[in-house]
């Protein structure tokens, strides 16, 4: 009896395991996740090469077990390493991706869901990309949700602040800021807390930039908090390990009445990725 293949190669990388399933319903294995980050590297690359990022694992499949990961383990020569102190002034070394071959290389490390930093490896102390994450109370439905995204970007039309938006892939919105890199993380910080604050400011009945769940009843909490040193946020185009293995899409303001959260999944985002690019010229329109 001939012995199954139990490998197959990717960009230069072994997959081991590849008929692994990795979500039940809809099934989905390792290899179809490979295969879907291989294709869609293209377009994810310019948002998480060359940032420090942090993954999530999951080497059992979905319902089994989950690793958060943010320091190297990875060799492959597609990985770079970042040594950085802790609060503790001891070093530790972190870790990103160069190139394509390196986003696989993790794949094959069963790290399906990427993180990154608001800032390049190269200049990591001057943030470039701020993210507002809109989470709604659950009681909240995403019509209300819809109006916070709208609300927010107004506030950042009239700053004359451009703004790109994507699924979270999870219940909310994400707003995506694109920053010349020439600030600190303490006044970027700032930046964000104050703009959430004015939203919060005007109108108190709906939102809120308090982080404490208590004061989210009934309203949506402006997540700001991310845009801190080390702190970090999905990566365009990740799936999120959810039961629907959505993926985390950026799409077109004109969209946003149009997609859900949550529903974008790996077969829609190929589809998408051959149409125009909703986020061309982000890297250009810096503010």
């Amino acid at each position: 009896m001939k012995k199954e293949n139990t490998e197959c190669v990717i960009n230069n990388i072994v997959i081991s395991n590849p008929q692994k399933i990795i979500f039940k319903n809809p099934k989905i294995t390792k290899l179809d996740l490979v295969k879907y980050y291989d294709k869609i590297s293209i377009r994810m690359l310019p948002y998480i090469k060359n940032r420090l990022i942090s993954v999530i694992r999951m080497p059992d499949g979905y319902g089994g077990e989950k690793f958060f990961k943010k320091h190297l383990e990875n060799k492959n020569k597609g990985i770079g390493k970042k040594i950085l102190k802790n609060t503790n002034d001891n070093k530790e070394d972190y870790y990103y991706i160069k190139n394509s071959e390196g986003l696989i290389s993790e794949v094959q490390m069963n790290s399906y869901e990427f993180h990154t930093w608001g800032s390049m490896v190269n200049s990591l102390e001057k943030p470039d990309i701020m993210v507002f994450d809109l989470d709604p109370d659950e009681k909240l439905d995403i019509k209300k949700l819809r109006e916070g995204v709208k609300d927010l970007k107004s506030i950042l039309d009239e700053l004359k602040v451009k703004s790109y938006l994507k699924t979270s892939g999870g219940k909310g919105y994400h707003i995506v800021v694109p920053f010349k890199n020439t600030i600190s993380w303490t006044k970027f910080r700032k930046m964000a807390r104050d703009i959430a604050v004015v939203m919060e400011t005007k109108w108190p009945e709906k939102y809120t930039s308090n982080i404490r769940k208590k004061n989210r009843k009934g309203k949506i909490f402006i997540d700001w908090v991310r845009n801190t040193r080390s702190s970090t946020s999905v990566a365009p185009y990740s799936i999120r390990l959810r039961d629907k293995c959505s993926v985390s899409m950026p799409i077109k303001w004109s969209e946003l009445d149009k997609v859900k959260p949550d529903e974008v999944t790996i077969e829609d985002t190929i589809k998408r990725s051959k149409r125009k690019d909703p986020w061309e010229g982000l890297f250009e329109n810096l503010n």
